[in-house]
C-alpha cells in the first residue's frame, strides 16, 4: 500500500528510543522526513550514528522554554511541519495514593499531559499551513480504565483523551486532524519495569504479575512498537484524512487493567 507520504515533515517527541524510535523509523521508511527530540542523551548519540536520515535534538517536553528552541531546530531541519506525534511519556510512581510523593505526581503529569500542551501550542501555527496536517497524541489503555496503584499515570492519560477530542473540534476548521492512540501492554523495558514495580508492591512474582496483566486481554500477547507505529503512520497519511477526534485502542481487546 502506497501511503503517499513522501516528503511529509514529522516531529516525534521521545523519538530516539523505544516506541518513539519505531515511529520515526516507520515514517522514514515511507519517505517522510523526521525530527525527534529526547531527554536520553545516550540514545540521541546512538541514533546519530545508526539512523543518519533522522535529525534530533535534546529536549524535555515538560520544559516549556526549552521546547521553543527544540521546535526551532525541528522547523529548521524539516522546513515546516505536517505532523506532530506527542509520544513522550513516563510511567510515573507505583503506589497507593496516600504514599505517592507529590513531586513524582507532578512530574508524571508535567511530562504526560502538560508536555503535550507545550508541544501542540508551538506546532499548531505551522500545521495550519500544511495540506495534510495531523496530530497524534499517545495515551494508553490507562486512559480508559481505572488503574490501581498507578493513579498519576492514569489521570494523565485520561486527560490526553479530553485534550485530543477538544483539539479535534477546535482545529477541524483549520484542516488539522487530531487523534489519540491507546496502547495496551507493550513489549519492552518500560513495561517490564512497571510490572516489576507492581509485583513488588503486591508481593507476587514477576511471572504472576505478567500473567495477570495479559489475562485481561482477549488476545493474550504483548503489543509491539511496530504495530503502534503502523497505526500512527496510517492516520497521518492522506488515507486517514477523515479520521479525527478518535481514541484508538491497540491492545488485544483489553478489558481492564490490574
Amino acid at each position: 500500500m502506497d501511503l503517499d507520504i513522501a516528503g511529509l515533515r514529522v516531529f516525534v517527541t521521545a523519538g530516539a528510543a523505544g516506541i518513539g524510535l519505531e515511529i520515526a523509523r516507520t515514517f522514514l521508511r515511507e519517505g517522510a522526513r523526521v525530527h525527534a527530540c529526547d531527554v536520553d542523551r545516550a540514545a540521541l548519540e546512538a541514533v546519530a550514528s545508526s539512523d543518519l536520515e533522522l535529525t534530533a535534538s535534546y529536549g524535555d517536553v515538560a520544559d516549556r522554554a526549552g521546547m521553543t528552541k527544540v521546535f526551532d531546530d525541528a522547523l529548521s531541519a524539516l522546513g515546516g511541519l505536517d505532523v506532530l506525534v506527542n509520544n513522550a511519556g513516563i510511567a510515573g510512581p507505583t503506589g497507593r495514593v496516600e504514599e505517592i510523593n507529590p513531586e513524582d505526581w507532578d512530574r508524571c503529569l508535567d511530562v504526560c499531559i502538560t508536555g503535550q500542551f507545550n508541544c501542540t501550542r508551538l506546532a499548531v501555527p505551522h500545521l495550519r499551513k500544511s495540506p495534510n496536517a495531523s496530530i497524534v497524541n499517545v495515551s494508553s489503555a490507562a486512559g480508559r480504565f481505572g488503574f490501581p496503584l498507578r493513579s498519576p499515570y492514569a489521570a494523565a492519560k485520561w486527560a490526553v483523551i479530553g485534550f485530543t477530542k477538544s483539539l479535534s473540534r477546535e482545529l477541524g476548521q483549520d484542516g488539522i486532524r487530531v487523534n489519540a492512540i491507546l496502547p495496551g501492554i507493550v513489549a519492552g523495558d518500560r513495561q517490564r519495569r512497571v510490572l516489576e514495580a507492581k509485583a513488588q508492591q503486591q508481593g507476587v512474582s514477576f511471572g504472576e504479575m505478567e500473567k495477570a496483566a495479559l489475562a485481561n486481554a482477549s488476545l493474550k500477547e504483548y503489543v509491539t512498537a511496530q504495530q503502534l507505529a503502523d497505526q500512527i503512520v496510517f492516520l497521518c497519511s492522506p488515507r486517514g484524512r477523515t479520521i479525527s477526534g478518535q481514541a484508538i485502542s491497540v491492545d488485544g481487546d483489553l478489558q481492564m487493567l490490574s
